[in-house]
């Protein structure tokens, strides 16, 4: 059989490789470097006789640095209730809540946010006072015209396909009142 060289530079990955594979079968097995006449190296576990133009070295393996496993204690029992998933949201984002909008003809716009983004199917309702303002939507804007002076509660709700209330908005209080004579 004849002895395989290798480069110098694989020289070190091999005998990284070769010490990975003593650890891994978990004997402290000695290594051996034969270098030829011809500067190859060769690493093995098998004892050679140094033979002409060859030389044999024993290679010394450091001690490995180890470390007991830290103790994790298991999880105590909690009184406090487990944190919600958050799932499908609305928000109204204008106006805000408690906000006057001048009477004049009663005008005033909506703009609510979801997350996550509507998925297939799903829709918008604006609310207002408790009853549905238009139609179902895909679009997080309405404009309100023509709401009667005095306060109006506002909610949108996120509905599935078939028409059921995923999510609703917190309720945002709008106030139309008299124009101001200026």
């Amino acid at each position: 059989m004849h002895a395989r060289s290798f480069p110098p530079g694989l020289t070190a990955l091999l005998l990284i490789l070769a010490l990975a594979l003593a650890l891994a079968n978990g004997a402290a097995a000695q290594i051996y470097k034969v270098t030829d006449e011809k500067n190859g190296v060769e690493f093995t576990d098998r004892p050679q006789s140094a033979t002409s133009g060859k030389t044999v070295e024993k290679v010394e393996l450091p001690t490995l640095n180890t470390a007991p496993a830290t103790e994790v204690p298991p999880p105590q029992p909690s009184d406090e209730p487990a944190p919600q998933v958050a799932g499908p949201s609305v928000v109204i984002t204008q106006p805000g809540d408690e906000s006057t909008v001048a009477m004049g003809p009663g005008d005033f716009s909506v703009s609510a946010a979801t997350r996550p983004e509507l998925g297939n199917g799903e829709y918008l309702l604006l609310l207002m006072d408790g009853e549905p303002y238009g139609e179902p939507q895909r679009s997080g804007n309405w404009f309100v015209q023509g709401a009667m002076r005095g306060a109006h509660d506002l909610r949108v709700q996120r509905q599935s396909a078939a028409g059921a209330t995923v999510a609703q908005s917190e309720p945002v209080r709008v106030y139309a009142s008299a124009a101001m004579d200026v």
